[in-house]
């Protein structure tokens, strides 16, 4: 039997698919009318939050409004906070207090340090903002920052001294020791300076969590955008959740609600427009709160880089004093 015959099917060998990680031939960029695109890329805008519990979240209301730059030019839009933001940010402040104000003094030195650290290592960040917010050369920002820097060094190390100049031993009549101790007076409130949007910030804010306290701070009005990277800072460094808070929006809407708020322990007012100083004074009697009244000329005219705008005494205004009996011998 003669063999057949086969047709034997050739097969075309098959393409082997490019691989992901191979080098491409880069592609030119999509033309419009046969024309190159003017700008290659949109730059990435930050957006500026609030900074509540340790989390950036939205104002609860969706608004924002526009921040203009010395030079009258738009910067960002920072959101406008309301008062339910205030509350939230007071509950967050109250939730964290007992644990931070049960930090030893050394461990809250070496917290408020690490802030400095961060800082530094962001500083050209911070002096480009405050050249932008408050008009100044690059020469008086970079002073301004490296003293809003050098400020957390300061009252770092403070936070396990200021009780020795703050609190004493009594001399008493009787086989008694007395003792008078500082201790944090709880939530501050803390309005912020309206003209020094970092130095003025970190000068009012520093004295007030070194001892123990939380803060619910609200930024300045027209000069946040510096205040919202601080709290960048602080969410990166070891300070926990909660003990600085801080709102952006306008002062009409959020001032009386922080003064009046009765779970609000004190309130630093010293960035406060003068004006206003008797209508939160009344606010502030309803649950006694300790009150620091802004400067008769504004907060605006002081001169924030004065080695007097940092003391221990300014801790003193945000503690209590517990005095404690104890009997000598058995």
């Amino acid at each position: 039997m003669s063999p057949r015959s086969k047709a034997i099917a050739v097969k075309a060998p098959k393409r082997r698919r490019a691989s992901v990680l191979e080098q491409r031939k880069p592609q030119p960029l999509a033309r419009t009318n046969g024309a190159m695109p003017a700008v290659e890329r949109l730059e990435v805008r930050k957006t500026y939050k609030l900074y509540i519990g340790g989390e950036f979240p939205r104002t609860e209301s969706g608004r924002a409004y526009e921040i203009h730059g010395a030079k009258g030019e738009l910067l960002a839009n920072a959101c406008r906070g309301t008062r339910k933001d205030i509350r939230d940010a007071v509950r967050a402040a109250r939730t964290v207090l007992p644990p931070w104000s049960a930090r030893t003094g050394f461990n809250r030195s070496q917290i408020l340090y690490r802030i400095a650290e961060l800082m530094e290592g962001r500083r050209e960040q911070f002096i480009a903002e405050v050249m932008a917010a408050e008009g100044v050369g690059r020469r008086r920002a970079t002073r301004l920052t490296d003293a809003a820097i050098d400020r957390w060094v300061w009252y770092a190390g403070w936070a396990d001294k200021f009780s020795q100049v703050n609190g004493s031993v009594n001399p008493v009549n009787g086989s008694y020791f007395n003792f008078s101790v500082p201790e944090p007076t709880g939530v501050v409130g803390v309005i912020a300076p309206e003209a020094s949007s970092l130095l003025g910030l970190v000068s009012r804010l520093a004295p007030v969590i070194v001892s123990g306290n939380c803060a619910v701070v609200l930024a300045s009005e027209s000069r946040p955008l510096p205040a919202v990277t601080l709290t960048e800072v602080l969410a990166t460094s070891d300070v926990p959740g909660g003990v600085v808070n801080l709102i952006t929006g306008l002062r009409r809407e959020l001032v009386l609600h922080l003064a009046g708020h009765m779970d609000v322990n004190a309130l630093d007012a010293y960035g406060l427009d003068p004006a206003q100083g008797v209508a939160v004074e009344e606010l502030a009697t309803e649950n006694v709160k300790r009150l620091v009244r802004p400067p008769a000329n504004g907060a605006d005219a002081v001169d924030w880089l004065d080695p007097r705008a940092q003391s221990p005494y300014l801790i003193g205004e945000f503690v209590e004093t517990k005095t404690v009996w104890h009997p000598i011998g058995s």
